[in-house]
């Protein structure tokens, strides 16, 4: 039984893989090249909400007298 859900998990595995490798036969590129290009943006957008919690935590601090 052990063997049999292995097989059955790496064969899905492999199929996800192959998924979001495969080249769109449009625009030649893949869903792992989609979101290379868009990682920076996410950077960025994570840095600014970063910034956005500390500074309302240094605002709870203040106000809670810690």
């Amino acid at each position: 039984m052990g063997l049999l859900k292995t097989a059955i998990l790496g064969a899905a595995v492999y199929a996800g893989f192959k998924y979001v490798t495969k080249k769109d036969p449009i625009t030649g590129k893949s869903i792992v090249d989609d979101i290379k290009d868009q990682a920076p943006e996410w950077i960025e957008k994570a840095k600014g909400y970063k910034n956005d919690f500390a500074q309302r935590a240094e605002y709870a601090k203040d106000d809670l007298g810690i």
